[in-house]
C-alpha cells in the first residue's frame, strides 16, 4: 500500500468515525427528548457498553424514579451507581450503591453494591490534612461489607483498603500531635495535649505503621514537660520520661530514633536517683 492509499484510507476512517460520532450524538439528543423510558433504558445500556458513562448516567438518573417498583428497578439503580463509579464520580456512586443495598438487601448485586459503596468512599478519601468524613464512611462501609460477606473474593481488597484508611487517620492524628508539640508552652501546656492525642491514636490504631513515630513523640513531649517543670516536680516528671523511654526501646530496639531516645535517657537519669 503506497502513501496515497494510506492517506485515503485514513481519511475514510476519520470520516466514518465522525459519522458514527454524529449519529451517536444525534441519538443521544433524541433519547433525551423521548418519553419512551424503555427506549431510554435500552440506550443507557448501550451507552454504558460503549463506555459513554456520562450519557449513560444522565439517562439512567431519569429512569430510576420511573422504574421504581418495576421488575427492572434493581438493574436500573445498580447500573446508575456503576456508571458513576466508572466515570470516577465516586461520592455519587457510593451514595447510589448504598441506595441499592438498602432497597434490595438480598438483591442480585447486593455483594458488589456493598463493596463498591465502601471502595468508592475509599477512592474519594482526601489527603490527611483535610476533613476525614469520607475516610470514616469508607471504613464503616467496608467493614459492613466484610461482616455481610466474609467469604467474598474481595475480602483481601477490602481489608487492605481499611488498613490504608486507618493509617491515613493515624497520620492525621500524628500531624495534630506534632502541631501541639511544636506549639510547646505557647498559651498553655501543649506538650500534654500532644501526649493525649498521640496516645489516643495509639489506642485507636494499635497496628498502624505510624505507631513508632507516635510513641517517640510521646517520649519527646514528656521530656520537654519534665525539663520545663518546677524543681520540686522534676524528679517525678523525669521518672515518667524514663518509663516512656524503656517502653519505647523495648518496642523498637532497632529504631532510627534510638540515639535521640538514648540522649533523653542520659539527661533524665541526672534528675532521678533511684534509676
Amino acid at each position: 500500500m503506497n502513501l496515497s492509499h494510506i492517506t485515503r484510507f485514513t481519511a475514510i476512517l476519520a470520516s466514518l468515525c465522525l459519522l458514527l460520532c454524529l449519529n451517536s450524538c444525534g441519538e443521544y439528543q433524541r433519547v433525551q427528548k423521548s418519553r419512551d423510558f424503555e427506549y431510554k433504558l435500552d440506550y443507557a445500556k448501550r451507552a454504558f457498553d460503549r463506555k459513554q458513562y456520562v450519557q449513560a448516567a444522565t439517562i439512567l438518573e431519569e429512569c430510576v424514579p420511573v422504574f421504581k417498583g418495576n421488575e427492572k428497578a434493581e438493574e436500573v439503580l445498580y447500573l446508575l451507581a456503576l456508571a458513576n463509579y466508572e466515570n470516577k464520580q465516586y461520592f455519587d456512586a457510593s451514595n447510589y450503591f448504598r441506595q441499592y443495598y438498602n432497597r434490595f438487601p438480598k438483591g442480585k448485586y447486593a455483594e458488589d453494591a456493598r463493596f463498591y459503596c465502601g471502595y468508592g468512599y475509599y477512592l474519594d478519601s482526601p489527603e490527611p490534612q483535610l476533613d476525614q468524613s469520607e475516610t470514616i464512611k469508607a471504613i464503616e462501609e467496608l467493614q459492613a461489607f466484610l461482616d455481610f460477606f466474609p467469604r467474598s473474593s474481595k475480602v483481601s481488597i477490602a481489608q487492605n483498603a481499611i488498613f490504608e484508611l486507618q493509617d491515613k487517620l493515624t497520620l492525621k492524628q500524628l500531624q495534630n500531635a506534632q502541631l501541639y508539640y511544636n506549639l510547646g508552652n505557647y498559651m498553655g501546656n501543649n506538650y500534654e495535649s500532644c501526649v493525649i492525642v498521640a496516645k489516643n491514636a495509639i489506642k485507636d490504631y494499635p497496628y498502624s505503621r505510624y505507631k513508632e513515630d507516635l510513641e517517640m513523640l510521646v517520649l519527646k513531649a514528656r521530656f520537654q514537660e519534665a525539663s520545663m517543670s518546677v524543681d520540686e516536680r522534676k524528679a517525678d516528671r523525669f521518672r515518667e520520661v524514663l518509663d516512656e523511654y524503656y517502653s519505647f526501646v523495648n518496642n523498637y530496639p532497632e529504631s532510627p530514633h534510638k540515639s535521640e531516645a538514648e540522649n533523653i535517657r542520659k539527661i533524665a537519669l541526672k534528675f532521678v536517683s533511684d534509676y
